[in-house]
């Protein structure tokens, strides 16, 4: 869902040259400046490597339920693929600035007693000791899907449709704990350019770029 945000907010801005999305599927979007890569193997980019260089901004954007998973299960995707993703770019873009959208509640300490936000939090630590330009977390909370942007995650197109009503409401009266997607993207998008005063940002500190 964040994706498909941060994608249409790099599609619309003028300043952006190139967006290459990869994927499992295609996007389903058309347009000019976008340029897709159908992989697979999520934890393997050696097959495509030669198409992950010459970019200036990295944005990950994938996300999965730790309900009803084990530590390990949810391990191995959050973090094992978030790497890999990170790792190959990391080598062969040395201007590159990295965002990686995780959340908010995420533990640092990598012990505390939440499974996903260990997890999580060991997530970020690998992403911020990588060789990149800069590495910035973002940890946003309630997140409101704007444009038609859906959570491919059964559950949470259940509560989005239940709460939609309430979530301008919500975003008015809790600044923040509230993002839309739209709002993301254009701060990703501003922290790739610009950079910021601290690598892990809550959703507070993303308001507080976009007013910036």
């Amino acid at each position: 869902m964040v994706g498909q945000g941060v994608l249409r907010e790099c599609l619309h801005d003028p300043g952006v040259q190139l967006v290459q999305t990869v994927g499992r599927a295609s996007t389903g979007v058309q347009d000019p400046k976008l340029r897709e890569i159908v992989h697979q193997d999520l934890w393997n980019f050696a097959p495509i490597e030669t198409a992950l260089s010459g970019f200036e901004a990295g944005f990950f954007c994938l996300g999965v339920s730790a309900a009803g998973m084990k530590e390990a299960g949810y391990e191995r995707v959050t973090y094992g693929i978030t790497l890999a993703a990170a790792e190959t770019p990391s080598r062969l873009n040395a201007n590159m600035t990295f965002i990686y959208v995780s959340g908010a509640g995420t533990d640092s300490s990598e012990h505390g007693r939440i499974m996903w936000a260990r997890v999580k939090g060991k997530t970020e630590n690998a992403l911020m000791r990588l060789p990149f330009k800069a590495a910035y977390m973002f940890r946003p909370g309630i997140i409101e899907p704007m444009y038609g942007a859906k959570s491919k995650t059964p559950a949470y197109r259940v509560f989005y449709a239940l709460g939609k009503p309430l979530l301008p409401v919500m975003r008015w009266a809790f600044p923040d704990y509230v993002l839309t997607t739209e709002e993301i993207g254009r701060a990703m998008l501003k922290v790739a350019r610009q950079g910021a005063s601290k690598q892990v940002l809550e959703t507070r500190d993303i308001r507080a770029i976009l007013r910036g």
